[in-house]
């Protein structure tokens, strides 16, 4: 037995999500809301797990924007090297000329 409560449990379970598992779900909750019948309780459990996926989701594209902008950064600065190298090499051309 855990000694989790039942919404720390519901957390875990959302972190293990992947994020197309918890954008549908975040729609199916959202959809629900939406149509309205749900008893206060209801409509508060189905808020409450909605912004669990929305967390979920964030950090899955918060992850993916960092990937991103490490291979861009990444190949900036091979671009940089690269011209670092010919920049070099032309510029001792160049005093050599004078």
């Amino acid at each position: 037995m855990t000694s989790e409560t039942p919404t720390e449990q519901g957390t875990a379970a959302a972190e293990a999500l992947g994020y197309e598992q918890a954008r549908d779900e975040l729609v199916d909750v959202v959809r629900r809301l939406e149509a309205g019948g749900s008893s206060l309780e209801e409509s508060l459990a189905l808020w409450e797990r909605g912004e669990e996926l929305a967390r979920v989701c964030r950090r899955w594209l918060d992850g993916a924007r960092a990937r991103l902008d490490a291979a861009l950064a990444a190949e900036d600065a091979e671009e940089g090297e690269e011209g670092e190298e010919g920049e070099g090499s032309s510029a001792a051309t160049g005093d050599e000329e004078e």
